[in-house]
């Protein structure tokens, strides 16, 4: 018995790579305005994500959405800024923040902000690999207003499987910034 299966002729076959099938529904959007004692503002979430802690003083603003089905936390950081050497100081911050992700990212992407009319700009980095925080931005106006925002996933970093999650939170936080408006009413 046991010499008939080592005669077997089939050799054995690797299996196919997979991936973890996810079912998301097709994106759409409500607006938000969010109030805190720095500063407010208006954006398009995705119907998937909800507003959640408000955690902010009156130094720095901090607001933490959750990402529903998506198993994550969209964390925003907000402060107000009178001094053009404060503004290099957070921008310096905010890239550190993205260089901190070197040692584990396979590439790092990014995209420049710039919206004049709205008075927007900053730079979306996209992060390969396997690292703990795919998606990290940051917005000025360049005066008085700073924000900076990282995306966290409640799992272990595993990019290749996390890649579909990724592509379709990307067109959401792609909306996001879009649809990013200073309130300056306070």
């Amino acid at each position: 018995m046991l010499f008939c299966c080592a005669c077997e002729n089939n050799p054995p076959v690797p299996k196919p790579p997979c991936y973890l099938k996810t079912d998301f529904p097709a994106h759409d959007y409500y607006e938000v305005n969010v109030k805190n004692p720095v500063m407010n503002y208006q954006v398009q979430l995705s119907k998937l994500f909800n507003v959640k802690r408000n955690l902010s003083d009156k130094a720095f603003g901090f607001q933490e959405i959750d990402l529903g089905l998506i198993n994550g936390t969209l964390l925003l950081y907000s402060r107000r800024f009178d001094h053009m050497d404060t503004l290099a100081n957070l921008i310096n911050d905010a890239n550190d923040l993205v260089d901190e992700h070197k040692i584990k990212a396979d590439r790092i992407d990014f995209e420049q902000i710039m919206d004049p009319a709205n008075r927007k700009f900053g730079t979306f980095f996209i992060l390969k690999g396997n690292v703990a925080t795919n998606y990290q931005f940051y917005l000025t106006d360049s005066t008085s207003h700073f924000i900076r925002g990282e995306v966290l996933l409640n799992c272990r970093p595993n990019y290749d499987s996390l890649r579909p999650t990724l592509d379709y939170l990307k067109l959401d936080l792609d909306a996001f910034i879009q649809s990013f408006r200073w309130n300056n009413k306070m």
